[in-house]
């Protein structure tokens, strides 16, 4: 026997603690700035120079709601009561498909609760024409966007009139006349993708840029690790964004975090610039979404935003998130509700008070309830309405190839 083996410890594995559970204390948000604190960098200022900003946290807001900083976007108290209306239009959305859940009209869904400030804010900072890589939690992008939501609800239904003919699973939206890539429900493909098309629209002499989409989670997968790498490489126009909601279906974020002390770090080990922003505050996720986009417009290269934010829901309709989170979880979430946040900055301007509120609320819920009874006045999959068999064969081929011709022929009979 070697003499050097003699008397070594045994090797083990670190496991990390993914227990919580009902009775656990919420876990701690770590470095959260001061509203106003952190400074706005210059488009291209070298990533050296960023490099503390990933262990940072850009907030406009702060407690009184008042908006303070570098970052304050400036915006109009219109586009402040527009973006209200849009947080405030997704959230009555999800709850009344949440609602045709429990009713047993749909058979999946999956809500945003919480988190309505990142797509919506982000969705207006943007160009119409930018394309977006979502994952299934961004239906913001598509109502801040002004995409029917009648069509939505059609295409959750999977009913007569889903412009995917049913073809997908409900909240896998698609429209590329909205800018909204495909939902997959393989997790991080939609990062590769984005920073793909990124590289063609800057090889082809475009304008436009990309938005691609991951949950905290999924950072763990090799395509989020390989999307990295070319954006890097070939400095693409893309934002990447990572919305890290705490939760990956039952797993708490230090899981897929790992050793790092946040999710922004993996931007740094690439070489790309990286922000932490309040997610959950309106003004500085419409103020770092203009920052990175204005950066890839330059051609200055990708930038990677970590959206510090709360999935106050459960992950979908097949999940009890009693059985693995901490009681009371939402009420101890530092960083607020983004709708109560911007409800609080218009009513600190005097632009907003609660009658207004409540009857935009009113006006929002009847909205949502007269285009969820147009939708279901088409039927849905729930009640054996479905789409033709032979719709599968059809936007496949620009020519349908003979041997489909002739298998579509067959189903026919």
């Amino acid at each position: 026997m070697d003499g050097e083996q003699v008397g070594q410890q045994a090797l083990r594995l670190h496991i990390p603690d993914t227990e919580r559970g009902p009775g656990a204390e919420p876990p701690e948000v770590r470095f959260i700035s001061a509203a106003g604190e952190m400074r706005r960098p210059e488009l291209d200022e070298p990533v050296e120079r960023i490099a503390l900003m990933r262990k940072q946290m850009v907030r406009v807001l702060d407690d009184d709601g008042a908006a303070t900083g570098p970052w304050d976007p400036q915006l109009t108290a219109d586009q402040l009561r527009t973006g209200l209306r849009d947080m405030m239009l997704v959230r009555a959305f999800d709850a009344r498909l949440l609602q045709a859940h429990r009713q047993g009209k749909i058979s999946f869904y999956m809500q945003c609760l919480g988190e309505e400030a990142i797509a919506c804010a982000h969705k207006r900072a943007l160009h119409p024409a930018d394309m977006h890589f979502p994952t299934y939690r961004q239906q913001g992008l598509l109502i801040a966007g002004g995409y029917p939501i009648v069509q939505m609800m059609n295409q959750v239904l999977s009913n007569e009139a889903d412009p995917l003919k049913g073809r997908q699973l409900p909240i896998m939206y698609s429209s590329k006349e909205y800018g909204f890539f495909t939902i997959s429900g393989n997790l991080a493909t939609q990062y590769v993708q984005g920073v793909g098309w990124a590289m063609a629209s800057a090889l082809s002499g475009d304008t436009r840029i990309a938005s691609a989409w991951i949950g905290e989670g999924a950072t763990a997968e090799s395509d989020f690790h390989a999307a990295l790498l070319f954006a890097s490489t070939y400095r693409a126009p893309v934002i990447l964004n990572i919305v890290n909601n705490q939760w990956a279906i039952s797993t708490p974020e230090d899981f897929a975090r790992g050793a790092s002390a946040t999710f922004a770090d993996r931007g740094f080990g690439y070489s790309i610039p990286a922000l932490r922003v309040d997610g959950n505050d309106y003004l500085a996720v419409y103020a770092a979404t203009r920052w990175a986009a204005a950066r890839a417009r330059g051609n200055l290269g990708p930038t990677l935003v970590e959206w510090v934010t709360l999935r106050r829901g459960a992950h979908s309709t097949s999940d009890d998130p009693s059985v693995y989170r901490p009681a009371g979880e939402a009420s101890h979430f530092p960083l607020g509700d983004p709708i109560a946040n911007l409800q609080r900055h218009l009513v600190t301007l005097g632009q907003w008070d609660d009658d207004r509120h409540a009857a935009l609320s009113n006006e929002l819920d009847a909205e949502v309830a007269a285009a969820f009874a147009e939708a279901d006045a088409h039927g849905s999959v729930k009640s054996g309405h479905t789409a033709d068999p032979r719709t599968m064969f059809d936007d496949v081929y620009a020519e349908l190839p003979r041997h489909l011709r002739e298998q579509r022929d067959q189903v026919g009979r």
